[in-house]
């Protein structure tokens, strides 16, 4: 964060939607050490939070009512809960995605909330193809084979479309998070590695992107205070959000691997023979009575064999955004938890 970025940042009430997740935790920890008066709302209460002055208030994405009145006397609202995954049927993530986020849009304006942060993915603008050095440039998502994209898409541009000199708006589009708590990417990682459910897809040398946590919880504080900064371009506008440092996907999964004293990855599959097989895996998982997300998709397919790097010029320009935590750093913290030892 920029100096100028940090003069400007707020001290009023703040709510956090997903306050008890992963990224939401840490911009929880970020507020409480600026001591701001923090919510958070959410489906399951965290004690651990209340204890330390926070208040918990029950709406889940699927409570518009209880999310609307969550935003009363906040002066920013972070809204960090999604319905996430590749699999289930569109109107669940719709009403969550899309009608939660218009919620707490509504909520913003009815009761005069000055600032919106909204977390949403690069899975916005999935096309496809290679995305190799992508920027804020490329249009939303209208057509992919899984749902959490589109709903994501359709809740940003609300979100932006939103934008006043009333209720000032951004999104943030973080890729990959990860590190130490991360109950979700590694976790997933780690599990099919040890039943020897991964494959390596085509020729393995893709390059992809990632955001240490503490990162993007950074991003999420700079992009309030850059919303406080008279002129600020930000307003209405998305970000990706990364470490800037793109990695060899199966380099850095191989490496976490042996670091962990677990086998490397080797087996492979074509992009081709991935693709089809999601498509078969979809196709059972509609008809059958099949439990759980399927172990292929065609979405998942794709995002294996395609380039998924960004430009954040704009978000260290606009929001004075800076990765403290480069990947190096954050593998051995992550590696030292996995183990049992401080890190």
């Amino acid at each position: 964060m920029n100096a100028t970025a940090a003069t400007q940042s707020p001290r009023g009430p703040a709510l956090v939607t997903g306050g008890t997740g992963f990224l939401g935790r840490r911009i929880v920890e970020r507020l409480l050490s600026q001591g701001r008066a923090v919510s958070v709302a959410g489906r399951t209460p965290a004690p651990d939070l209340e204890a330390r002055g926070v208040r918990f208030m029950r709406a889940p994405l699927e409570d518009p009512g209880a999310l609307g009145e969550a935003c009363a006397g906040m002066d920013t609202v972070f809204h960090v809960a999604a319905r996430v995954g590749v699999w289930g049927r569109y109107s669940d993530f719709f009403r969550a995605n899309v009608l939660g986020t218009r919620a707490v849009v509504a909520g913003c304006r009815t009761h005069g909330v000055r600032r919106l942060v909204h977390t949403s993915t690069p899975s916005v603008v999935y096309n496809g193809l290679d995305l190799a050095g992508a920027d804020e440039s490329l249009p939303l998502t209208t057509r992919c084979p899984s749902p959490y994209p589109l709903t994501k898409a359709a809740a940003e541009a609300e979100v932006l479309a939103a934008h006043t000199p009333e209720l000032g708006t951004v999104a943030l589009r973080p890729h990959l998070i990860w590190g130490p708590g991360d109950p979700h990417l590694v976790p997933r990682i780690l599990s099919r590695a040890r039943e020897g459910r991964l494959r390596i897809v085509g020729e393995g040398r893709i390059r992809v992107d990632m955001v240490h946590v503490e990162n993007a919880a950074d991003a999420h504080i700079a992009a309030e205070s850059a919303l406080c900064s008279p002129g600020s371009p930000a307003g209405g506008r998305a970000y990706f959000i990364t470490n800037g440092e793109p990695v060899l996907m199966w380099d850095w999964i191989n490496e976490l691997l042996a670091a962990l004293g677990e086998p490397r990855v080797t087996k492979r599959i074509s992009a081709g023979a991935a693709s089809l097989l999601g498509a078969a895996c979809e196709a059972a998982w509609r008809v059958l009575p099949l439990r759980g997300e399927p172990p292929m998709t065609r979405f998942i397919a794709s995002e294996l064999a395609r380039d998924h790097w960004f430009d954040i010029s704009a978000a260290r320009r606009d929001l004075g955004y800076a990765p403290r935590m480069g990947m190096a750093r954050g593998m051995e913290g992550l590696v030292a938890e996995l183990r049992g030892r401080p890190g």
